[in-house]
């Protein structure tokens, strides 16, 4: 890299610095630290774990996301002096030093800028994601547990922790439904860019003529609601139902009916928990799930309403697939929305799919 073009770069990255400043508000943001600081010293804290619990989390992201800025600011200072530098004494190990430091820094913006999108109130809430295999049996069923390996994989990368909600295994092998309560800091704002069908292409483990398949598998994602917003949800409409937890194995699987389904009637919308042993806190856990779905759904109606207003037509089913993972007769993982590739099949596998959201997001604003 020319010392011009490292100038031009350094020159665009200061503009950024800027235009991040400017929509960071850091007095604002300190502020509210402050606040939620004193907040924690209160002796009645811990009274409501879940509130406190909130409380923290506003506290840390904050926090992240002013540091964040200060380190990306700090690293840009001592790129600037570094260019003077390599400019005076013209050395080539300075120079190759200088264009590494530079490419780490610009990740470190785009990361930065990344959570500085996720701006929508819901983006900051846990997600909770659902898994639906499509017609194929054991072979889908075996995609959707592959799926499910890869968005724990993620959320352990980003620090989240993980709670299996509901889980129905397949016959087989796999999983025939999954239901996943993701806890962490704009866990949803993420994972929102995962809701859609996802394609994948193989040769079959369950093939002994080694033929190649095509599986599809529906993800579901939804942000878990706070317990003060208010659904009207009438228990004249709702139809419980207990059965004995049907979950991973070993001494976790209930002897008694403490799983709970409920379905809300008009909607047809039906949720599943079987996380705890007791039928209360499923049933607890259930309901605010349904929650979310109901208000999920009232979003999407008023969207629908929307682009119909704007004339715009978007068709839904298992040909509208967001993703697709190509295993063979090549390896490639491809987003339809975007146009992003990744070759490394694997990796994605192993929850890398940072790329895909960052992708998502920023097309989100064009």
């Amino acid at each position: 890299m020319e010392l011009a073009e490292i100038k031009h770069e350094l020159t665009e990255m200061n503009e950024r610095l800027q235009e991040f400043r400017g929509s960071l508000d850091l007095e604002e943001k300190q502020a509210r630290i402050t606040e939620l600081e004193e907040k924690m010293t209160m002796p009645n804290f811990w009274d409501d774990q879940n509130e406190a619990q909130k409380v923290i989390n506003e506290a840390n992201a904050l926090k992240d996301k002013v540091n964040a800025f200060k380190d990306i600011e700090e690293g840009f200072g001592d790129l600037e002096a570094a260019y003077e530098l390599v400019k005076e004494e013209n050395d080539q190990d300075l120079e190759k030093e200088l264009e590494a430091d530079l490419k780490g820094l610009k990740k470190d913006f785009n990361d930065f800028e990344l959570t500085l999108l996720l701006s929508d109130p819901l983006d900051k809430n846990n997600a909770i994601l659902e898994l639906h295999p499509g017609a194929g049996g054991t072979e889908s069923q075996d995609w959707a547990s592959m799926l499910l390996r890869m968005y724990t994989r993620w959320a352990e990368k980003k620090n989240f922790s993980v709670e299996t909600l509901d889980y129905l295994p397949g016959e087989e092998a796999g999983v025939k439904s999954v239901t996943l309560l993701i806890k962490g800091y704009n866990a949803y704002g993420y994972l929102k860019a995962e809701k859609g069908v996802h394609r994948l292409v193989r040769i079959s483990p369950f093939d002994s003529s080694g033929r190649r398949h095509t599986s599809f598998v529906s993800c579901e994602v939804i942000p878990e609601m706070d317990e003060d917003v208010e659904i009207d949800i009438k228990s004249d409409e709702l139809k419980i139902d207990t059965y004995r937890s049907s979950g991973a194995g070993g001494q976790h699987v209930n002897t008694t009916d403490s799983a709970v389904r409920i379905t809300h009637l008009p909607t047809n919308t039906v949720v599943t928990c079987q996380s705890e042993r007791s039928q209360i806190k499923n049933r607890e856990q259930a309901m605010k799930m349904l929650k979310a779905k109901l208000y999920q759904l009232e979003i999407e109606k008023q969207r629908a309403e929307l682009d119909e207003i704007r004339g715009e037509q978007k068709e839904i089913g298992w040909g509208s697939q967001i993703r697709s993972y190509v295993f063979h007769p090549y390896s490639m993982v491809k987003d339809h929305r975007t146009n992003v590739e990744i070759g490394n099949t694997q990796s994605v596998m192993d929850g890398e799919i940072d790329e895909f959201i960052d992708a998502y997001l920023r097309s989100q604003l064009s």
